[in-house]
């Protein structure tokens, strides 16, 4: 994954090849605060190669020439793991992910196709796109945004490589780039699931986001909507794994990346969930029916806390991503996702028949959360007990069916609606009639 020109210019330390590293300002500036400088000055071959590998397949913006990776800065990756009681060989996992490819090999004289470092680079200011029109499918794993070097030394002395510790004969003692790297474009990768734009209209790859991955995005990376697809090797493993009931109903979902602000690295994300399927279509068409009336019925409900927490303690201004209601938010997830999982590994349970307890679920973690975040407290700073009680009752309401959200709760989760506000709109439509 290193350009075939061999660039010239000033050398890079090692350490500056991690996707974490400070940027050159912080390390200019001594101003990088939790990443300290210095602790990487030589890398074994093998350590660079899987950190130069990391860089191109996630790389973030990084000014002006230095590109983001085929599927942008910090996407996430989600990989099928076959299910088994036993542990499995790497090789499993990797062969469940392979995917099916219309197109054979290239030719010897053509493995530019796949690896880019075969050739001249097609740099973005010469080739504005490089599409799959212009390469074999395959590429989509081995894009080269960065036009890298890397720069070799002999180790007699054995020095130990700063990353894993081992000792290698030749050790990467800094490295060299250049701007405008391959400019990819429209390339669908198979790991990655996708989302439609709503200003272009388009799909674009998922990146992971703060919170981690939970049961909230299991809908959107392994079963799909209106709005998302899954990556291509869940939705192949599904299909292919179909007939294989005992792999399909232990297999689990992987999903992994890198949280990105920018050129920051915020953090890696990883989340392990069940994947679970059936050998028959039908019962699989009512597992996935389950699963997004479920998830957009914990979302509603997620939604509408927030909301109540913001009005019983906090101006009406104040962003529902504000510390102490985003905690309450991903709580809310974190406590409702074992029954999630549970009933959809349960064979016989369809949305109709466990809405309502999914619902009492949901109602009851979500007053407990709001008395846990609003507290009728007179020593509170921003207690005001005429809020707090209006905002609970307002949440009650909501997971009790009523109004605009409560409306969309109950839909989700096709249960009838309430018999009190059926009553309020006839009274209203004969009041209206009488006029």
């Amino acid at each position: 994954m290193q350009d075939l020109e061999d660039l010239p210019g000033e050398s890079d330390p090692p350490e500056s090849l991690l996707i974490e590293a400070p940027g050159e300002n912080s390390r200019r500036n001594n101003t990088a605060l939790l990443v300290k400088l210095g602790r990487v000055a030589y890398m074994s071959r093998a350590a660079a190669a899987i950190t130069l590998f990391t860089l191109q397949t996630y790389a973030p913006a990084g000014g002006r020439g230095n590109l983001t990776s085929i599927r942008g800065g910090g996407p996430l990756t989600t990989l099928a793991i076959p299910g088994s009681d036993k542990p499995l060989p790497l090789w499993y996992l990797i062969w469940a992910n392979v995917p099916q490819s219309r197109e054979g090999p290239p030719s010897r004289d053509k493995l530019f196709r796949v690896f880019p470092w075969f050739a001249d680079t097609r740099t973005a200011d010469r080739f504005p796109r490089t599409t799959p029109a212009d390469a074999h499918p395959l590429q989509a794993f081995w894009g080269m945004p960065r036009r890298i070097r890397l720069d070799f030394a002999a180790n007699p002395s054995g020095v130990q490589c700063d990353l894993t510790g081992a000792v290698d004969d030749i050790v990467v003692v800094g490295w060299r780039q250049r701007p405008n790297g391959v400019r990819d474009f429209a390339w669908d990768h198979p790991l990655s699931p996708t989302y439609k734009d709503t200003k272009s209209g388009g799909w674009l790859p998922v990146h992971p986001q703060p919170g981690g991955i939970g049961y909230r995005h299991w809908v959107a990376i392994a079963v799909g909507d209106a709005r998302n697809t899954p990556a291509p090797c869940i939705t192949t493993w599904r299909r292919r794994a179909s007939d294989l009931a005992e792999q399909a109903r232990m297999a689990r979902l992987l999903a992994g990346g890198y949280d990105m602000d920018n050129m920051k690295a915020r953090g890696f994300v990883e989340s392990e969930m069940p994947l679970p399927g059936t050998g028959d279509a039908l019962a699989q068409a009512s597992m996935d029916d389950l699963a997004r009336g479920l998830v957009q019925a914990a979302n509603e409900v997620a939604y509408a806390l927030r909301r109540a927490i913001r009005n019983a303690s906090y101006p009406g201004d104040t962003s529902l991503d504000t510390a102490p209601i985003a905690a309450a938010y991903e709580t809310f997830w974190t406590a409702t996702q074992g029954l999630f999982f549970m009933h959809l590994t349960t064979a016989s349970a369809t949305l109709d028949t466990v809405a309502p307890a999914w619902r009492d679920r949901l109602r009851r973690t979500a007053l407990e959360l709001f008395d846990q975040a609003a507290p009728l407290n007179p020593s509170a700073a921003s207690f005001d007990p005429v809020r707090i009680v209006r905002a609970r009752r307002d949440l009650l309401g909501t997971l009790s069916g009523y109004g605009p959200f409560g409306k969309k709760l109950f839909s989700a989760l096709r249960l009838p609606e309430p018999e009190q506000a059926k009553t309020r709109r006839s009274a209203r439509a004969k009041i209206k009639e009488t006029a």
